[in-house]
């Protein structure tokens, strides 16, 4: 469960290291984001000459939590954090992402984070 004033780990080499969501997006009484979903947050800690800076408003889509995810088979997946990559209009806004993604993130168009990551489970 994903909410405003989470932070998540960034998942990718755009500079970010940790970002703080402050709008769930998906609806104007949203107010949970789950694998996949797409947030609009905060830059609250960074990596000194990359390309995002603190403070910047950026978008970026969960392809990690905490929460157990139900799969439509009935499984259940978790991950041991709660991780974003930052994307601008469906393409990841880094070349690289780290640590293991979601295979959700295929059915909602996020291919390019798919064929970016390490590991999809």
């Amino acid at each position: 469960m994903i909410q405003p004033r989470t932070l998540l780990n960034v998942a990718d080499n755009t500079g970010a290291k940790i970002i703080r969501v402050f709008k769930v997006l998906g609806g104007s009484k949203r107010r949970y984001a789950q694998i996949g979903d797409l947030v609009v947050a905060s830059v609250q800690t960074a990596e000194p000459r990359k390309m995002l800076k603190k403070k910047e408003i950026v978008r970026a889509v969960i392809v990690r939590q905490r929460n157990p995810f139900r799969r439509k088979d009935g499984s259940y997946i978790r991950f041991d954090d709660n991780a974003a990559v930052v994307v601008e209009k469906k393409e990841p806004k880094g070349a690289r992402i780290f640590g293991p993604v979601a295979r959700e993130l295929r059915d909602r168009g996020y291919t390019k984070i798919i064929s970016l990551a390490e590991e999809v489970l």
